[in-house]
């Protein structure tokens, strides 16, 4: 098929790659403006310019595309089959989704209705969830609310974080979008329509979303530090001042009594007590302003003792 290709970050790069594979003629790669980063904040191009560059295909970084006038004419120019839509970042407008005869079709990180919105990977895993997908689908103007047309599942295994998620998810979704496209040129595939009743919501993180409530039970903490590595992670505050935890695991507890935000230490081990009789064991921490450390090295740095509280 002819092809217009959105999508800016690394997780696009894998379907970007396997749609060339398959022999589609994608007449332009759509990403947005390179943004400064590093100490020198120095101008980075997105992981997708690099790779549409590499291989030699047309790049375009409209800062805008709603009322983009010379985007609308180089689009309505190429005439593309499909577009395509991977983590690009921007909403498209709805000339833009009337323009092509197979849509403006999209690869959403989750089992759709589930996790609609901008952080679907993330809230899978800070949920607990043991299983997650990628599904493809037909955008409309609503919020990731278009019709399905494929999907595929990935299991969750407990101790594995949205950032090894990630990779393994857009591996699994660029063949599945290449077998959507293949499906829709073939007349295979029937378009199949979303039970808003089941919907879940995925918003964009927030830095408070990091921030430890050891009111929840050690289960709901843990998955939670899962579901935002790399950001914004776990952290709590330890006398007036932000304490990071970078590494933790659950436990229950059996013939005693939790006092949540309460410190136990024992032998060089630290742990704090959550609800419903439970405790998390944190392994490393990162006090405010100081460099990671074992929580044997924060307990003697710190001089914590059990009854100490966190939060």
């Amino acid at each position: 098929m002819r092809l217009v290709f959105c999508g800016t970050p690394r997780f696009a790069v894998p379907t970007l790659k396997a749609l060339l594979h398959a022999g589609h003629d994608i007449q332009l790669v759509v990403t947005q403006p390179d943004r400064p980063s590093g100490r020198g904040m120095s101008l980075l191009a997105p992981p997708v310019k690099q790779a549409a560059l590499e291989a030699g295909l047309s790049v375009v970084q409209p800062e805008k595309i709603k009322n983009n006038a010379e985007f609308r004419t180089q689009l309505e120019a190429i005439q593309p089959e499909a577009i395509i839509v991977v983590a690009y970042g921007r909403i498209i407008p709805k000339w833009m989704l009337d323009l092509p005869r197979h849509g403006n079709l999209n690869l959403h990180a989750s089992l759709l209705p589930k996790y609609r919105g901008a952080a679907p990977i993330q809230w899978a895993v800070a949920n607990g969830e043991p299983v997650t997908g990628a599904t493809t689908m037909r955008i409309d103007e609503g919020l990731d609310t278009g019709d399905m047309l494929l999907q595929r599942e990935l299991p969750v295994a407990p101790d594995q974080t949205a950032e090894d998620i990630f990779p393994l998810l857009a591996e699994m979704g660029a063949p599945l979008m290449a077998e959507t496209l293949e499906g829709l040129n073939a007349d295979t595939i029937t378009p199949k329509k979303q039970d808003d009743s089941l919907a879940t919501l995925a918003p964009i993180l927030k830095r408070e979303d990091g921030l430890v409530d050891f009111e929840r039970p050690a289960m709901g903490i843990y998955n939670r530090w899962r579901g935002f590595q790399p950001w914004p992670g776990a952290y709590t505050l330890f006398r007036g001042k932000k304490l990071v935890l970078h590494r933790m695991m659950p436990m229950e507890l059996r013939g005693e009594q939790s006092v949540p935000t309460e410190v136990r230490v024992e032998r060089n081990r630290l742990f704090v007590d959550c609800s419903e009789n439970s405790r998390l064991e944190i392994f490393e921490v990162q006090p405010e302003g100081k460099k990671r450390m074992a929580a044997a090295d924060f307990l003697h740095g710190y001089q914590l003792k059990s009854g100490d509280r966190l939060g």
